[in-house]
């Protein structure tokens, strides 16, 4: 039940950026940023925050679907791993506006590892 309910919770967390469809101010909350004046910028973030909703709509398919979890982990942690290695190669250490971000994101791949190894080894 508590992997249930912790991959339910991440699943949840990483699938707000998608508010940004509809709430532009989600941009600033989540990455640090004001809505971007180009509007192929805009796009691309509003978009991400739709991918991130379908991330986070598979950790909580996950939640629910045991033989998904490994599998959804794993496709968590490299999307998350990614984006923080890329906010970090960030110059003059811009990466600092979005460092609730990062912070969730290396709690949350330290958690989904441990899940993944769990749900591997009970195979």
């Amino acid at each position: 039940m508590p992997v249930r309910l912790i991959l339910i919770g991440l699943g949840a967390i990483t699938a707000t950026p998608v508010l940004a469809l509809v709430w532009p101010g989600m941009l600033d909350l989540a990455y640090g940023i004001e809505e971007p004046s180009d509007p192929m910028v805009a796009a691309l973030l509003q978009h991400r925050g739709m991918l991130q909703a379908a991330l986070g709509a598979a950790l909580v398919w996950a939640a629910l679907r045991p033989s998904f979890r490994v599998p959804a982990a794993v496709a968590a942690i490299v999307t998350k791993s990614t984006f923080i290695v890329l906010m970090i190669s960030l110059p003059d250490s811009g990466w600092r506006d979005a460092a609730s971000g990062v912070i969730f994101d290396l709690v949350t791949i330290v958690i989904l590892a441990a899940i993944a190894v769990r749900e591997a080894r009970a195979d």
